[in-house]
């Protein structure tokens, strides 16, 4: 149990240093890559998504099978 803490305390340690190091460089948006959010699930109207038919066949009864 003492070395979970002691590798926390370790990690805490050099992430700290990290950020203070970086100073006010430090971008925390996440994936701010300059994409526009629109681009990624905008479709062209052409490819409009048209029903499928899938053709349903009755079982035939056990008896005509014979």
């Amino acid at each position: 149990m003492w070395k979970i803490f002691v590798a926390f305390i370790a990690f805490a340690a050099a992430a700290l240093f990290i950020i203070f190091k970086a100073g006010d460089k430090v971008d925390m948006q996440g994936e701010a890559g300059g994409h526009d959010a629109g681009e990624l699930h905008a479709a062209p109207a052409s490819t409009a998504a048209t029903p499928v038919v899938v053709p349903v066949v009755a079982p035939t009864p056990a008896s005509a099978s014979k």
